[in-house]
Parts: C-alpha cells; sequence; structure tokens
C-alpha cells in the first residue's frame, strides 16, 4: 500500500481554499480496508463549505462502507479535525479510533477520537 504521507501531500495540494489558504486533506479507512480521500472545498457562502473529513467520510459511505478503522488529517501546522468533523467521525468510529494529525513540514500527532470527542452525542446509550 502507497505510504500515507506522500499522499496527503498530493491531496492537501488538491484541496480548494481560497478564503482561508488553510487547506485540508483527509484519509478515512473503512472496514473493507480501502482507504477514502478528501480535501476541504470552501465556498463565498461560508455556511457552505465542507472539510476533508466530511468529504472522505461521505466518500466511505457512498462506497458501500460504514465503520472507520483509522483516521488520517492533514494541515499546514498538524491541526485536529473541527468540532463537527469530530462528531462526524464518531458517528462511523469507536472512541478508541485513531486520528493521525500530521503537518506538511512531517510532524505526526496520534490522538484517539474519544480524547478528541471525550462526550460524543450518540443515539444509543
Amino acid at each position: 500500500m502507497e505510504e500515507i504521507t506522500p499522499r496527503l501531500q498530493r491531496l492537501m495540494s488538491k484541496a480548494y481554499a481560497p478564503y482561508s489558504h488553510y487547506p485540508v486533506a483527509a484519509i478515512v479507512k473503512g472496514e473493507s480496508g480501502r482507504l477514502f480521500e478528501g480535501v476541504n472545498v470552501e465556498n463565498a457562502s461560508y455556511a457552505l463549505a465542507r472539510c476533508a473529513e466530511q468529504g472522505a467520510v461521505s466518500r466511505m459511505v457512498a462506497e458501500g462502507d460504514r465503520k472507520i478503522l483509522e483516521v488520517w488529517v492533514m494541515t499546514q501546522d498538524g491541526g485536529t479535525p473541527c468540532g463537527g468533523c469530530r462528531q462526524i467521525l464518531a458517528e462511523f468510529a469507536k472512541p478508541e479510533t485513531l486520528v493521525h494529525c500530521l503537518s506538511a513540514d512531517g510532524q505526526e500527532f496520534t490522538h484517539t477520537l474519544g480524547e478528541l470527542l471525550p462526550h460524543a452525542f450518540r443515539l444509543e446509550p
């Protein structure tokens, strides 16, 4: 399998971030073992912008997977997923799912989803 970091770097260069100038790339690993990619897509109407994690999860669901096994996100500075994306990830991943946050210069910070979103909203107890 292709190494994740160069794949994220290529993806990040495809992000559409003319307003924030903060490109983001994400890859989620589905239960099938396949990797699903996403990039952030901004919009002049800010509320219509979409995060990279949302795109990757949407693609995973469209392809038939319903569980996330692992997540990688790349930003310029190694930022973590926003609160909304943490909740979207929690819909399909367990609290112990690893979320790797990589910076463009190669630093990696790994967290569990439960650390990033300790009180996720869930319909089931």
